[in-house]
């Protein structure tokens, strides 16, 4: 039986197994303590037989207010900023089960919204957003700088993909067709 949890610090040195893919980012030990320190119900990770097997990062955030008046402004809302499932564990429901209990803490905070990026190739975790509601808002051209399918050499598309909390109750902060809208990367916060 899988449990989730708060991240602890002596965990970082336990995710390698999380992070064996292309589509995984892997960050610095600075990257990792900046969220654990700043957003700790927000860094979670599911454990199997007392091993570590994936985790969830996330973080509550607003645009600055001098971008208020900016098309590109975004409210208080969540943002998953990485989810990575160990390979032999996948298509288990861990992924979604640390989505859903990062929305949780989201909910508590009283967010609009949780949002994440990814990438335009990466089908099965598009799939599987999409099953638990997401959906996307805008198309960021060339986000990623790399490509890890080998298809461009240019970079790679990410889908800014959003779901609704609690407090969005008239859906606001979504939209229909968001593939067609597309924006550069200096465009995100």
């Amino acid at each position: 039986m899988p449990t989730i949890r708060r991240v602890q610090p002596s965990d970082l040195f336990h995710l390698n197994l999380c992070n064996l893919d292309p589509y995984t980012e892997n960050y610095d030990l600075g990257f990792y303590l900046t969220y654990l320190m700043k957003w700790p119900s927000l860094f979670q990770c599911i454990e199997e037989h007392g091993q570590i097997v994936g985790y969830i990062i996330g973080k509550v955030e607003s645009s600055p207010a001098s971008l208020q008046a900016s098309p590109h402004f975004l409210p208080w809302h969540g943002h998953v900023t990485a989810l990575s499932i160990a390979p032999q564990y996948r298509r288990l429901g861990y992924g979604k089960l640390l989505t859903e209990a990062l929305e949780k803490a989201c909910n508590q905070q009283d967010a609009w919204f949780v949002d994440l990026f990814v990438r335009k190739s990466n089908k099965n975790a598009i799939a599987m957003y999409e099953s638990m509601g997401y959906s996307t808002y805008r198309t960021v051209v060339k986000y990623y700088s790399d490509d890890p399918t080998g298809v461009s050499k240019d970079g790679e598309d990410a889908l800014d993909m959003r779901k609704s909390l609690d407090r969005d109750k008239d859906k606001r902060h979504v939209r229909e067709n968001g593939e067609s809208f597309q924006v550069d990367p200096e465009d995100v916060f």
